[in-house]
């Protein structure tokens, strides 16, 4: 029996038990990871305000953003796990989950914006990126949970195209808000979001289940695991400034050998061997780390070298995720009909598309029409392809570990958010300023590439042909 469709014991089934797709939770899911990868960039713009406000440098000012981004990527996995052992990944610990993260996650918005000395508002973001890591594992498994097995591209979809959404247009809100209101507006903005996700959540999902507390070896991993994603992020995230912050990685060295060799990460290793999807998790980070490649380096090669305002050079990047929007419901239901794979590959294979032909640009070429087309051409193809390979992920994951799964995909997708800028600058020091932006896009077109082969390579993965299936009489 497939792992995507097998009977659950009573008392344990999702919200779709009873074979009808309850959609206002694949809302929830979609509005959720928009606002959770929203707070990833909205409050870059906002980081001279705050430094100037509380009376601290530019650097230290920095930390509203990396004590957030660094709680979230490095507690991704310990969410997983902390999920799966309260049963949010069969459904019964979905409800106090998702009402539990999405009040912490607010309040520590609120307490942000009210923070009146730059300690306490580094504080309230570290632990707002702990609740945002929750929610990050959550959304996958809420919206999988939701729907049938033959829904679950379109529902993935949602999720997948508006978290991704979220990250690209947070500058642009920020901005309007930092302009309008100060920048105490940017941490408030989410708020309205998640209290009507917290209503509709506390109506629409059956009141059963518990959260259970995290016990001493949970602990521990999450902070081998928390340790050695935290050095691996901040020397990626300073090696722009100076090659030598790379070494600073070695220094997660030990604790992750540590974790890969305890009884940790065991159930993490036994949910991706198990299900068969190594391919789909590599190629969710080498298409993450293309499209962070790339917009690195058209934002920087827009602004600076071609000596655009900020505003053109935000409105012509907006051809990405408009395009990838329009069709992030399209993959969905191709997924639903001819296969989650196919459609995942051809998704991947069009942004690979549209990114090699960003690389034939000349050094005069770089106007906004001439980069505009394109890059709708990589965002319709993100979109295409985000919703089908989430759903190869969660189908093929057993029912117990949805949390893991989930965790283990977001992981991928934001530690090739963060690689890719990197790789982008490195590459690009390395050549002269003119032809090194075309290199960098190079790297990002051949990381696109790569992320093709490894979906093309097929391997016997349960639920792989969830998608193109028929629904059952019992919709499960």
């Amino acid at each position: 029996m497939r792992h995507g469709t097998q009977e659950l014991p009573e008392g344990t089934r999702p919200p779709a038990e009873d074979g009808r797709p309850r959609w206002v939770l694949v809302g929830i899911a979609g509005v959720l990871s928009f606002v959770a990868m929203l707070d990833m960039n909205i409050v870059n713009v906002s980081l001279a305000d705050i430094a100037h406000d509380l009376r601290v440098s530019p650097s230290m000012a920095q930390w509203t953003v990396l004590g957030y981004q660094l709680s979230v990527v490095a507690l991704l996995l310990p969410a997983g796990r902390w999920l799966d052992l309260s049963g949010g990944g069969t459904g019964t610990g979905l409800r106090p989950a998702v009402l539990t993260a999405t009040s912490g996650f607010a309040l520590c918005g609120l307490l942000s914006a009210a923070s009146p000395w730059m300690p306490m508002l580094a504080t309230a973001r570290v632990l707002q990126g702990a609740f945002a890591a929750v929610l990050f594992v959550l959304m996958p498994v809420l919206a999988a949970r939701s729907v049938p097995p033959h829904l679950r591209g379109r529902a993935m979809s949602v999720p997948a195209t508006l978290g991704p959404l979220g990250a690209v247009t947070g500058p642009a809100v920020g901005g309007v808000l930092l302009d309008a209101f100060g920048w105490r507006a940017v941490f408030l903005v989410k708020l309205p979001f998640c209290l009507a996700a917290l209503l509709v959540a506390r109506r629409a999902l059956p009141a059963r289940g518990r959260l259970v507390a995290p016990d001493r070896r949970l602990l521990a991993d999450a902070a081998l695991v928390g340790g050695a994603i935290t050095a691996l992020l901040l020397a990626l995230t300073l090696a722009p400034s100076s090659p030598a912050w790379l070494l600073l990685a070695l220094a997660g060295l030990p604790p992750a050998v540590r974790w890969l060799r305890g009884p940790g990460a065991r159930p993490v290793v036994d949910v991706v061997r198990a299900s068969g999807t190594q391919g789909v998790y590599g190629a969710v980070f080498a298409l993450a780390c293309g499209f962070g490649a790339m917009h690195y380096v058209v934002a920087l090669r827009l602004q600076d070298d071609s000596g655009l305002s900020a505003t053109a050079t935000g409105l012509t990047v907006l051809a990405f995720p408009l395009a990838m929007g329009v069709a992030g419901p399209l993959g969905g239901r191709l997924a639903d009909r001819y296969g989650h794979r196919p459609t995942a590959v051809a998704g991947a294979a069009l942004t690979t598309f549209g990114l090699f032909l960003l690389t034939l640009l000349g050094d005069h070429d770089w106007s906004s029409g001439d980069i505009v087309w394109r890059l709708a051409i990589a965002g319709a193809g993100m979109g295409l392809y985000g919703g089908p390979t989430q759903a190869l992920v969660m189908n093929a994951a057993p029912p117990k570990a949805a949390g893991t799964a989930g965790s283990a995909v977001q992981l991928s997708r934001n530690l090739g958010f963060t690689f890719g800028p990197a790789l982008a600058s490195a590459t690009w020091g390395l050549t002269d300023s003119p032809t090194g932006a075309r290199y960098a896009l190079a790297v990002a077109a051949a990381a696109a590439a790569f992320a093709c082969a490894l979906l093309v390579v097929r391997r016997n993965t349960a639920g792989e042909t969830e998608g193109a299936a028929p629904p059952s009489p019992s919709g499960v």
